[in-house]
C-alpha cells in the first residue's frame, strides 16, 4: 500500500488518481461527511448540478481528519485539478500555505478568512446574521411558551454569529422572550454527533423550548428527529431540511453553499481570485425555506413579517448586528 493511500485511504486514494489530461475541479468537504443533510451535502449538491448542467465530471474527497487536509490539497493540484474548491473555515490556513506553492491552480475557500489573500485564492462567506434574524423571528411568533432555542456545532465566532442573528430577531418580534443556547463542543466532531444534539434538544425543552434552531452540521439532525419526537418545532440550517420531518420544521435558514460551489465550478479557470465575496439576503446567499412541507406552518402573518423585515435589511434601513462587530452578542448570552 502506498503512503497516499495510507494516509487518505484507499477510497479517497482512488479519487485523486484519475487522469490529470483535463483541468477538472475538484471538492474537498468539510469534516461531518458528505451526506450530512446540512453545510456539506449542499456543496454536493452545488457541484451536482455542475456536473449534470455541463456533462463535466469533478474529484471529491471526504475528509476523514484534520491532518489530512495538506495532502489532499497537495494530491489534487499535482493531479491537476482546477479550480479545487474547499469548505469550511479549518482548512484555510492550510489553503493559505498550499496555494503558494502551486499559483497556476485556483483555489476556493467556503467560509474561512484570511489576513492576506493570494492571488490564485478565491473567499466565499455569508451574512449568516441575516437569514438567521428571519428565522428568530418566525420562531418567536411560532412559540406558545415563550421560550425558544438555539443549538450550535462547534463553538466558534461563526456559530456564534448565526445565533445572535436568531436572538436579534426573536426579540424584535418579542422582546421578553426567552432564549437557551448551547454549543454542542469545542472540536470539530460537534458537527457530527447527533447523539449529542438530541441530548441537548431534550435539555432545552425540559427548559421550556417548544422551537429549536440547529446550526450545527449533522448534529442538527439529532435536534431535529428529537423535537419531531416531542411533539415540539425546529429549524434547520444550510440546506433546506423541511422534508426530514414534514410539518414538524417550521423553516430552514438557506446557506447557499450550493450556489458557491456551483458558481466557482461553472468559472472554472476563468475564477477571479486574490480577493473574497460576501453573500446576504441581497444576493440570496441567505433566506429562509419555505415548500409545501412547513405550509401549514407559516401563516400569513409570519410571512408579512419576515417579508417587511428582509426588505429593510436589504435596503440598509434594519441592522442585525454582527457577532464579528465586538466578539459578543447583547441578545444572547452562550
Amino acid at each position: 500500500m502506498s503512503l497516499m493511500q495510507k494516509f487518505l485511504g484507499g477510497a479517497a486514494a482512488l479519487a485523486l488518481s484519475a487522469s490529470a489530461a483535463l483541468a477538472e475541479p475538484a471538492l474537498i468537504y468539510d469534516l461531518g461527511g458528505k451526506f450530512d443533510k446540512s453545510f456539506n451535502e449542499a456543496a454536493f449538491n452545488g457541484a451536482e448540478k455542475w456536473a449534470k448542467e455541463t456533462g463535466g465530471s469533478y474529484r471529491e474527497i471526504e475528509l476523514q481528519s484534520e491532518a489530512q487536509r495538506e495532502q489532499a490539497l497537495r494530491r489534487f493540484a499535482e493531479a491537476g485539478a482546477n479550480p479545487i474548491v474547499t469548505t469550511g473555515f479549518a482548512i484555510a490556513s492550510t489553503l493559505d500555505e498550499v496555494a503558494r506553492d502551486y499559483p497556476e491552480t485556483k483555489f476556493v475557500n467556503i467560509d474561512g478568512w484570511l489576513p492576506e489573500i493570494p492571488a490564485n485564492v478565491a473567499l466565499i462567506s455569508f451574512q449568516e446574521h441575516q437569514g438567521s434574524y428571519l428565522v428568530g423571528m418566525m420562531a418567536a411568533m411560532a412559540s406558545k411558551t415563550n421560550t425558544v432555542g438555539f443549538i450550535g456545532g462547534m463553538d466558534i465566532p461563526l456559530i456564534r454569529h448565526f445565533g445572535c442573528g436568531y436572538a436579534q430577531g426573536a426579540k424584535a418580534v418579542n422582546p421578553d422572550i426567552n432564549i437557551v443556547a448551547n454549543m454542542t463542543g469545542t472540536t470539530p466532531t460537534a458537527w457530527n454527533d447527533p447523539v449529542k444534539g438530541s441530548e441537548l434538544a431534550k435539555a432545552q425543552i425540559s427548559q421550556g423550548a417548544d422551537v429549536i434552531y440547529a446550526a450545527a452540521g449533522g448534529t442538527g439532525v439529532g435536534v431535529l428527529q428529537t423535537a419531531a419526537d416531542e411533539g415540539i418545532l425546529s429549524i434547520g440550517v444550510d440546506s433546506n431540511q423541511n422534508h426530514l420531518h414534514s410539518g414538524k420544521v417550521l423553516t430552514s435558514m438557506l446557506k447557499r453553499v450550493d450556489v458557491a460551489v456551483y458558481n466557482s465550478m461553472k468559472a472554472g479557470t476563468a475564477l477571479e481570485t486574490g480577493g473574497s465575496t460576501v453573500l446576504g439576503l441581497a444576493e440570496e446567499g441567505v433566506g429562509v425555506a419555505m415548500d409545501s412541507h412547513n405550509a401549514a406552518l407559516v401563516s400569513d402573518e409570519m410571512k408579512a413579517a419576515v417579508e417587511a423585515a428582509r426588505a429593510k435589511i436589504i435596503a440598509g434601513e434594519l441592522d442585525v448586528v454582527s457577532y464579528y462587530a465586538n466578539d459578543s452578542c447583547p441578545a444572547l448570552s452562550f
